[in-house]
């Protein structure tokens, strides 16, 4: 709480960090802090989650074994690593069995990462009736980079300029073998539909 900024009323102080999700220790200790805290949690396909995980990595440490070398256990018998956190962080349904230990899942709400990129505009509405906030971000505000292939804000606040993605948001991701893509998507399917059952929502991931 001491680390949180300090409000007005009517404020609404905010704070994120994905590794929140799959913390362990995190609903515990967001709930004993505030148990009427609303929590946004944006996800996406959880191969592309792996793929991108492991790109920015790559970025940081070239010489890194392979992605398909990381994914498997035994390449051999198709014995996925969940050991690897790229692989981890995409079995949603487990890490919200965790959260809904302390939260209901009415003060949760899941954000499309590919939605947020296809439509902005109608995600954030998503997030600002969710917030109780009167919805003022409309489609005026963005417009599309086809150099990024990702929505700008045509104005940031405070600025007369747009924003973008940084440098380091939207490489371009390695070619990977399309045999190891579809062994993950098999993986990551039962826990799909147990996410989808869990939070109402049809990501359409497969």
């Amino acid at each position: 709480r001491d680390l949180m900024p300090r409000t007005l009323e009517g404020q609404t102080p905010r704070e994120k960090t994905p590794s929140y999700f799959v913390t362990k220790e995190a609903p515990a200790r967001i709930s004993s802090m505030s148990k009427g805290t609303k929590l946004i949690v944006v996800v996406r396909d959880p191969v592309t989650r792996a793929i991108s995980d492991y790109t920015q990595t790559l970025s940081k440490k070239p010489d890194i074994p392979t992605f398909e070398s990381l994914t498997f256990k035994n390449r051999t018998t198709g014995l996925i690593d969940t050991s690897w956190s790229a692989i981890q962080i995409g079995i949603y349904a487990k890490h919200l069995e965790n959260w809904l230990l302390y939260f209901p899942i009415g003060q949760i709400l899941f954000v499309s990462g590919e939605r947020l990129i296809s439509d902005p505009a109608g995600e954030l509405g998503r997030v600002q009736d969710f917030l109780g906030l009167k919805r003022i971000i409309t489609d005026k505000h963005f417009y599309f980079n086809k150099t990024k292939g990702f929505p700008c804000l045509k104005k940031a606040e405070g600025s007369s300029k747009p924003h973008c993605l940084g440098k380091t948001k939207g490489r371009t991701h390695p070619d990977i073998d399309q045999e190891v893509v579809q062994r993950l998507r098999d993986f990551y399917r039962p826990f799909n539909m147990k996410f989808y059952q869990m939070t109402g929502q049809d990501f359409g991931w497969d």
